[in-house]
Parts: structure tokens; C-alpha cells; sequence
């Protein structure tokens, strides 16, 4: 049965992303760079808008404000480009022009929920807030992981992540340190119905 990895990359202050920051903030080091080289091959899910973003990366596009990729930058998109990925959208046209990519119209729940039961690998959210909000509400996370770089854009952070999520009860996995500054945290989630009657021992 494959596993599911909700990854999410973030400010301080829970923001995706940031007006007029770079990728990784600008912070990202040589430690967390190896780290991210060393992760195992996956299969990632996305929704149509990150789709939307990240293919046109892949076709040459650059972030607002950045003049070019920044070398690190271009190897993450490259890297995706080769990865397995599967879209779950109702307004995406076929053929996608992103290589290895799968079109799903169906329901992203129900759809997700078949590839757990039916593979043997790794599926990662990339980004796509949503999904991983409805896949998370499904019960269907196996493991969720967040880096924290070390900023806050409370004047210019863009897309809050955990805005409309559950109750969610978390259990620490794994947590390291990067280059010094990068915190990352991962726990096996579970959903709450409400907060708990009593404080764990």
C-alpha cells in the first residue's frame, strides 16, 4: 500500500510564499540543497493551479521580480519535470504539455484514497493547499512534513496554509536543522472531531 507525504515549505508564520521573495526565501544552504537531492522517488499530486505555476517554470517562465532562475531553483524544477505527476483538475485541457504528467478528472479524495490501496511507492503533495486540506480532512496523510524557514512576511506573505483545516493531533516522526536557520518538523497526523478532553500523559 503506497504512503501518502503532505510537504510543505514555509515561513515562520505558516505563509506558502511570499510577494517578491524568491524560492526557499532566498535561504535555503548547502545542507537542506543535499537533503532535498537525497529524497526518495515519488509520485507527486498537485491541483490545477499549481500545475498551472509550476509547468510554466518548467516551459522557461520566471517568478515576478527574478530577472532569471537562480541555479538551485532550475535544478528543483528539472527534478520535477522527470517525476511521475499525477493533476487533479475539471477546467485543465488533455494532452498537459508538463512531461510525465496525468490528467484526473475525477475525485481527487476517491481518486487518492485508489492509489493508496492499489500501489507500493511514495505519493507527495506538491504545494495545492486545497488538496492537501481535503486529503488531510479524508484521514488519507500518512505523514506530514513542514520546513520552516527562518522569516516572517507578515507584510507580503501569500497563501496561509493551514486556514480552514481541522482539529489535528500530531505525532513527531522526525525533526533535523539545516545550514543552522532551517527547521524541519514531520509527524504522523491524525484528525480530531474537537479538542481533547484531557492533556496526553
Amino acid at each position: 500500500m503506497s504512503k501518502l507525504l503532505v510537504d510543505f515549505i514555509t515561513s515562520l508564520d505558516g505563509y506558502a510564499s511570499g510577494e517578491g521573495w524568491p524560492g526557499f526565501w532566498g535561504l535555503e544552504g548547502p545542507e537542506y540543497l543535499a537533503w532535498l537531492g537525497e529524497q526518495p522517488e515519488a509520485t507527486y499530486l498537485m491541483g490545477a493551479n499549481t500545475y498551472r505555476l509550476m509547468s510554466g517554470f518548467a516551459a522557461g517562465e520566471v517568478p515576478d521580480g527574478q530577472d532569471e532562475f537562480r541555479p538551485e531553483e532550475e535544478a528543483s524544477v528539472d527534478e520535477l519535470t522527470r517525476a511521475s505527476k499525477v493533476v487533479f483538475s475539471s477546467s485543465l485541457e488533455e494532452p498537459l504539455t508538463w512531461a510525465n504528467s496525468t490528467l484526473v478528472r475525477d475525485d481527487a479524495v476517491e481518486a487518492v484514497r485508489a492509489m493508496k490501496s492499489s500501489g507500493d511507492g511514495l505519493l507527495s503533495t506538491i504545494g495545492s493547499l486545497s488538496l492537501c486540506r481535503s486529503l488531510l480532512r479524508a484521514g488519507l496523510v500518512d505523514r506530514f512534513r513542514v520546513v520552516m524557514f527562518p522569516v516572517i512576511t507578515g507584510a507580503t506573505g501569500a497563501e496561509r496554509i493551514y486556514d480552514g483545516y481541522p482539529d489535528v493531533a500530531l505525532e513527531m516522526i522526525g525533526h533535523r536543522t539545516f545550514d543552522g536557520r532551517i527547521q524541519l518538523v514531520e509527524y504522523e497526523p491524525r484528525v480530531l472531531e474537537g479538542p481533547p478532553l484531557g492533556v496526553p500523559a
